[in-house]
């Protein structure tokens, strides 16, 4: 059976602990014909602002899913479709690849794991929050991030790897050189994705592009361009 994500071009990453464009509201963002609604962020995380945001996304017809950035803000709900658990190959501190994951199945032992994807994250804007939290050595050069994408597919069977370049917009040659090592898992793109021009850019190369601080900055029709650039893109890389 084949997952989800693996029909998406699209996913909007709502941050729990930022406010929308004034005027508008979850469902603005949900009905921008984006593929899935992702929940989380790094900084700020509280299971109360998660449960605002689920609540809230639950309403429309959208696939939502959570993002957790650590386990004690990890929401138990049936609104979610699942969830979506970062493992952060080049990161410094080793709690972010599997410290975090162990201390959720500690806390957690009773939880539905069959829920649960991880997202072999490779975060590489050394200026961003992400970075800083998890020591991520962001001075890789493009042989490095191919590695990691093999050992993604090869050793771990991850199903998801996430180019992360949160808050600038990333290398082109670099995702393309992810897109051309990857064979199995679905490649996942984030970072300044901005307007239609740069998720048609990007969406050349990854599978899915991701937006998130547009939606919060810039609103519901800044996130629409970028789901009609997304879907233009995927048609130039086939």
């Amino acid at each position: 059976m084949a997952a989800p994500w693996e029909d998406w071009d699209h996913i909007v990453k709502i941050d729990p602990d930022k406010s929308l464009v004034e005027g508008e509201t979850f469902g603005d963002i949900c009905q921008t014909g984006t593929d899935a609604i992702a929940v989380g962020g790094t900084t700020g995380m509280t299971q109360e602002k998660m449960k605002r945001v689920i609540s809230a996304c639950s309403e429309h017809d959208v696939p939502l899913y959570l993002e957790p950035s650590t386990p004690e803000v990890v929401v138990d709900s049936s609104d979610l479709d699942g969830y979506l658990v970062p493992t952060v190959l080049n990161a410094g501190d080793q709690f972010w690849v599997t410290g975090a994951h162990k201390e959720w199945a500690r806390l957690n032992p009773d939880f539905d794991w069959d829920r649960m994807t991880t997202e072999a994250y490779i975060v590489l804007n050394p200026d961003s929050a992400v970075a800083e939290y998890t020591q991520a050595d962001c001075g890789i050069g493009v042989d490095h991030v191919v590695g990691y994408v093999t050992i993604a597919e090869e050793f771990f069977n991850q199903e998801i790897v996430y180019i992360e370049y949160s808050g600038m917009l990333g290398d082109p040659e670099i995702v393309e050189a992810a897109a051309e090592a990857s064979d199995s898992a679905t490649l996942f793109y984030g970072g300044g994705i901005c307007d239609y021009e740069t998720a048609e850019q990007m969406s050349q190369y990854a599978d899915v592009v991701i937006v998130g601080d547009l939606a919060h900055e810039e609103g519901a029709d800044a996130v629409a361009e970028t789901v009609r650039g997304s879907k233009a893109g995927k048609q130039q890389q086939h």
